[in-house]
């Protein structure tokens, strides 16, 4: 097992890259943006992400961002199946993420190291996988209606009006989502609207600003959203972003 520690600084974007070895990336303070192909997700701070060998994927900075990162020789332990995911992190797991990072690398011929990276795979087997992706659907048309939704999440247009510039009908880009994304449009949205709270509040916009910018007219409902998807409040998130 290999670490590394790092700072990426505001804005930074990493293109789009693969390791051979299974990565753990977790965000020991700030957000991240993480996309491939047909995905997005953002990766909260004290959570992790886990990326599959082999895996492509483009990273951006939301914020100051200090990451700690685990390169695992084996791939006996995939908590997420086959794909990337965010994973929830138990205060043991994050202490031993903490501890190989000042280590620098586990060891083979060390009974202690074994015992570390033994209790780092029974941890991410035990992770929570939290639903913070953002799956794109492929279909022309359904990715012009994803991208018009997106680029106004003030608003809860809807699906027909949204339709109309497709060239499809609202029931034909309500089955494409439900095919391409495993999401009726209405998920898909509030999946869209959470991820661009988190991406707003990781750039410093304060709670009624992401509450109003993600279409909700009460902060009190904006923080039961964020409650229910995370576990926290808005407030508890920011100050995990500045630790």
């Amino acid at each position: 097992m290999r670490s590394l520690a790092l700072t990426l600084p505001v804005g930074m974007r990493l293109d789009g890259h693969a390791h051979a070895w299974p990565q753990l990336v977790f965000a020991a303070r700030g957000a991240l943006a993480v996309a491939v192909t047909d995905r997005q997700w953002v990766v909260p701070p004290t959570r992790a992400l886990w990326v599959p060998a082999h895996a492509v994927h483009e990273v951006e900075a939301l914020g100051d961002v200090s990451l700690r990162t685990l390169y695992l020789a084996s791939s006996k332990t995939s908590p997420a199946g086959q794909g990337i995911c965010v994973l929830d992190v138990s205060p043991l797991l994050r202490e031993l993420i903490l501890e190989v990072t000042r280590i620098g690398s586990l060891e083979q011929d060390s009974a202690v190291h074994q015992h570390l990276a033994g209790l780092i795979h029974d941890q991410l087997g035990r992770a929570t996988r939290l639903r913070l992706e953002l799956p794109l659907p492929r279909d022309p048309r359904a990715r012009r209606v994803a991208d018009l939704a997106r680029a106004d999440l003030r608003h809860s247009v809807t699906l027909s009006d949204l339709a109309a510039d497709s060239g499809a009908s609202a029931r034909t880009i309500e089955r494409l989502f439900h095919a391409e994304t495993g999401l009726a449009f209405g998920q898909w949205r509030q999946q869209a609207r959470l991820q661009h709270a988190l991406r707003r509040l990781a750039e410093s916009a304060d709670v009624a600003t992401a509450a109003a910018e993600c279409g909700y007219e009460s902060v009190s409902a904006f923080v039961s959203m964020f409650r229910q998807a995370l576990g926290v409040t808005p407030g508890q998130y920011l100050r995990g972003a500045k630790e």
